[in-house]
């Protein structure tokens, strides 16, 4: 031991604190002159050197020219709950979008039809009711149009979805222009609001539109192959740039020049107000009747109408025998009188307030075309750079690795070929089962052969399957620069070892790479803190929809 009092210890004291606080200086002027990027690039390097990487041999396997139907992919109807159950000798079935048939605001259908099986309406002498089904307009028409299954009425948000339809050959009536009257609406914080009025005039689509492009605000959409008012959006945007031709290339490069500033399109309502609540967008999309219900949106936000109107009409699907013929134009007559009208603005519908001067005179097969551009364009030709981590541990074993690996190939076939993608799997190590590359027909069977190949054992390394993915994100993007990186974790939520989610984040968060996580009999809760570092989105997809809900997924991010 040293003794302080001995001169000599003093100096050899001296000196090494001397150099102590020499390396001290040198780390903190290195971390101040760092930008938060380059920090992240530092951990990620620093993490990397304790996890344990393997780099497997890819071999090819057969792409099949046929794509899964659409009747296969979607899951049994019983996925999707039935918020009214009639029980009567004839009985007839509504699909219904959610705001009319949920729980609480939502539930103005829900109750209009609990009061009509309550009043023993008979049809012929028989006991007649309704069931309603609580299901998106989107998702209701692809069990239509796919003949999967098929109700006695549909009861969408707006007619676009029922446009759509029929340009795929649904038989579809109209038995009502409007149950209930909503409108399609963008929120403006009160400082956007202002702002945009003083340089602009008026705080409208044009408006917003315009201050997008220009980068002045952070503005945000729904998905609109699954939204009814994200569609709407798309729709009314397009027409602003081109209104004689959606689909001209003045509209194209119009809209590509929009998507440059957009941060990011929510994969539904609930991603994005979560966004909204963290600060994260001054204006996104929204219908007045989840405004109107919501105090807290309605006093921080001014409601700017858009679009077509949100009219929920109410369409026959197919023949019905007599019957149900008669308790369809009953149970129509009974939601329109004016009791159940005047019960409707309670629940924030058939306000007068707000009304979209839009028109519906779109075609069906213009929509569909424009959901395609909007999957083309929607990344302003930038190309995607992702990689896909699929959790192999032994907890996975079983039905949840079997339906991983099905939900996988299915969705590889809703990947736009232009885009690079790699297949990284983790348990107690690290595998990258795929390198990088554009997904040609090559890499796509290649990916194909990777995924067949996935068995499950062993612990669970999240987080440092995490990070050897961001690596090789960050080095394939040198190669591809003007491109935009994203990460799928497909896992059911469980880590016991290697990195944390602190690592990971402190890694991801300055590098935007958004995560999105979908849960296989999952922990929800440990998936959501990783697909809320960067706001990506997170899916909880059990055994029975978890194709469906992939193939959603990778339609409209990939």
């Amino acid at each position: 031991m040293l003794k302080i009092d001995n001169p000599k210890n003093k100096f050899i004291i001296l000196i090494v604190v001397f150099l102590v606080i020499i390396i001290l200086g040198i780390s903190i002027t290195q971390e101040i002159g760092r930008s938060p990027s380059e920090k992240s690039l530092a951990y990620l390097k620093r993490y990397l050197k304790s996890v344990n990487v393997t780099t497997d041999i890819p071999t090819k396997s057969n792409v099949s020219s046929q794509k899964t139907s659409l009747k296969d992919e979607l899951p049994d109807i019983n996925q999707y709950d039935l918020s009214v159950k009639g029980n009567g000798q004839v009985n007839i079935e509504i699909f219904s979008s959610p705001e009319k048939a949920g729980d609480g605001v939502d539930g103005w259908l829900k109750e209009v039809a609990e009061k009509f099986n309550n009043s023993n309406y008979k049809v012929d002498g028989k006991s007649a009711t309704v069931s309603v089904r609580n299901i998106s307009s989107g998702d209701a028409v692809d069990y239509i149009i796919s003949g999967k299954y098929i109700p006695e009425l549909f009861a969408p948000s707006n007619e676009l979805w029922v446009a759509m339809a029929q340009a795929q050959s649904a038989n579809l009536e109209k038995v009502a222009d409007s149950m209930v009257q909503n409108t399609a609406g963008i929120l403006l914080s009160q400082k956007t609001y202002k702002d945009l009025e003083a340089k602009y005039g008026k705080a409208d689509l044009s408006a917003i539109v315009q201050a997008t492009i220009n980068n002045e605000i952070s503005f945000g959409y729904t998905n609109p192959y699954a939204s009814s008012t994200g569609l709407n959006f798309l729709l009314s945007t397009l027409e602003y740039f081109d209104s004689s031709n959606l689909l001209s290339d003045k509209a194209k490069e119009e809209f590509q020049k929009f998507q440059q500033n957009i941060p990011f399109v929510s994969y539904n309502t609930v991603q994005m107000r979560t966004s909204a609540e963290n600060g994260s967008l001054d204006a996104f999309i929204m219908e007045y009747q989840t405004y109107s219900n919501d105090a807290t949106l309605k006093n921080n936000y001014t409601f700017i109408p858009f679009g077509v109107p949100h009219n929920n009409p109410l369409y026959v699907c197919g023949s019905l025998d007599n019957a149900k013929s008669q308790l369809v134009k009953a149970f129509t007559e009974y939601a329109l009188n004016n009791e159940n009208q005047n019960l409707a603005i309670n629940y924030g519908f058939n306000n007068n307030e707000y009304k979209s001067d839009g028109k519906m005179d779109y075609d069906g097969n213009t929509i569909l075309q424009v959901q395609q551009l909007w999957k083309e364009e929607k990344d302003s030709g930038k190309p995607i750079i992702a990689v896909f981590v699929s959790d192999v541990s032994g907890s996975m074993a079983g039905t949840a690795i079997t339906n991983l690996k099905k939900s996988l190939i299915n969705g590889g076939q809703y990947i736009n070929s232009n885009n690079y993608i790699g297949l990284v799997s983790y348990s107690t190590d690290v595998t990258i089962n795929l390198p990088i590359d554009q997904f040609d027909i090559n890499q796509h069977s290649l990916f194909n052969s990777a995924v067949q190949n996935l068995s499950a054992s062993g612990n669970t390394s999240t987080f440092d399957a995490v990070l050897v993915a961001t690596n090789m994100l960050i080095e394939k993007q040198k190669e591809v620069p003007d491109s935009k990186l994203m990460m799928f974790v497909l896992s059911d939520g469980e880590t016991n070892m290697g990195h944390s989610l602190e690592d990971a984040s402190r890694v991801v968060k300055n590098l935007n790479i958004p995560i999105y996580t979908i849960g296989y009999n999952a922990d929800i809760d440990a998936l959501q803190k990783i697909s809320s570092i960067n706001e990506a989105a997170n899916i909880n997809a059990d055994s029975e929809d978890v194709i469906y809900q992939l193939r959603n997924l990778f339609n409209s991010n990939l």
